[in-house]
């Protein structure tokens, strides 16, 4: 790679982890979290819902079959780092566009090669998520090590509205049978692209978009999207909601978007030890009792107990890893959410079928 330099991961912990430099050169800030998926790094880094954050693949080859631009979930890289083991700068894709180590330069990604994966994600597992830095310029350990305890924690942090779009905007076609309103807190193109395959005209609005502004456009129903940050600094999103809910239209949300309508409800979230992120989750449909192996991206996570004895909520899937919360429904609403990202991009498609249940609430409602 050219001007290839040396690097080093530094956590906040003091521990270091020193390997080649990739992308470009310079110093990156941010939480670690690790993903397990083997394939979709492309999707991963451009998923808005990993703003903020040093990742980590645990897979062991990063970049052997290049980059795709029509795979990409939003316009932009979102990872604020990468750290993987072997960083394949050839690719042996025909359909590839690009390769990974030009991808990361055009946007401007530090990261990190070569290093003991394994070891970093064993040392976060014990100790939790936590601060870090990449830098190719560390002649000052100490220095560095102060400069990412001035960072701010995850905790704590609103970011749904830095990412969300600046503009309201729509995807599908005017002539489609449904109109879905969607909170953009950071949505994926592919949960889009699976309303467009379902006959949905979608209107995105900017997360602080008030409700009064969104029921202009009569929609049959909204969507909550996925996101990042801590959604307990969310009350904005709290206050549209409600208005939302109160409409009495379907309401599906997805991983932030659940977080938020559980919030709406009084129940609490907290920052998980390590958080989900990977493709091979495995959650049980507590209705059907069939397991879903799903693909997940989370770090707050709904309290359990809170749902479990709220009156209005009921527990729809549980993670079979940890037995946390995955999906509720509102009774006697026509609302519901899940945890983790059923539009699978990456991921298997055994949780698709949600699309299909909200579409059955749309339908439900156009015929009313």
């Amino acid at each position: 790679m050219d001007n290839q330099k040396g690097a080093v991961l530094l956590l906040a912990d003091g521990t270091c982890f020193y390997g080649d430099s990739i992308g470009t050169n310079g110093s990156i800030f941010g939480e670690l979290c690790f993903n397990t998926g083997m394939t979709g790094y492309q999707e991963i880094f451009t998923d808005p819902s990993y703003t903020g954050q040093l990742l980590i693949t645990t897979h062991v080859h990063i970049g052997n079959y290049g980059i795709n631009y029509s795979e990409q979930e939003s316009g932009k890289v979102c990872i604020s780092g990468l750290i993987c083991k072997n960083f394949e700068e050839k690719h042996s894709r025909q359909q590839a566009d690009n390769s990974i180590h030009d991808f990361l330069k055009i946007h401007q990604i530090v990261g990190i090669a070569n290093v003991d994966t394994r070891a970093i994600v064993r040392h976060i597992r014990k100790h939790g998520a936590m601060n870090a830095v990449i830098s190719t310029e560390f002649d000052d350990i100490k220095s560095l090590l102060k400069s990412i305890k001035d960072q701010p924690l995850m905790e704590g942090l609103e970011l749904a509205s830095v990412v969300s779009a600046e503009e309201p905007y729509f995807v599908g076609s005017p002539d489609a049978k449904f109109k879905i309103a969607v909170m953009d807190f950071g949505v994926k193109r592919n949960i889009l692209q699976n309303f467009i395959d379902r006959d949905c005209y979608c209107q995105i609005f900017p997360a602080r978009t008030s409700f009064e502004s969104i029921q202009k456009w009569n929609p049959d129903g909204y969507f909550l999207s996925n996101g990042p940050g801590d959604p307990s600094m969310m009350d904005y999103a709290l206050v549209t909601t409600q208005k939302i809910l109160d409409s009495k239209k379907p309401v599906f949300g997805i991983c932030l978007g659940h977080q938020i309508i559980a919030r709406t409800f009084g129940i609490e979230t907290y920052k998980m030890h390590n958080g989900h992120r990977g493709i091979n989750h495995p959650v049980l449909n507590i209705e059907t009792g069939k397991c879903e192996v799903t693909s997940q991206n989370h770090g707050f996570v709904v309290k359990t107990e809170d749902v479990e004895n709220n009156k209005d909520l009921k527990i729809t899937h549980i993670n079979l890893n940890d037995n946390t919360v995955e999906g509720m429904r509102v009774k006697n609403q026509n609302v519901f959410s899940v945890q983790y990202h059923p539009e699978s991009s990456p991921g298997p498609h055994d949780s698709r079928y949600l699309f299909d249940e909200f579409l059955s609430l749309l339908k439900k409602e156009v015929l009313v």
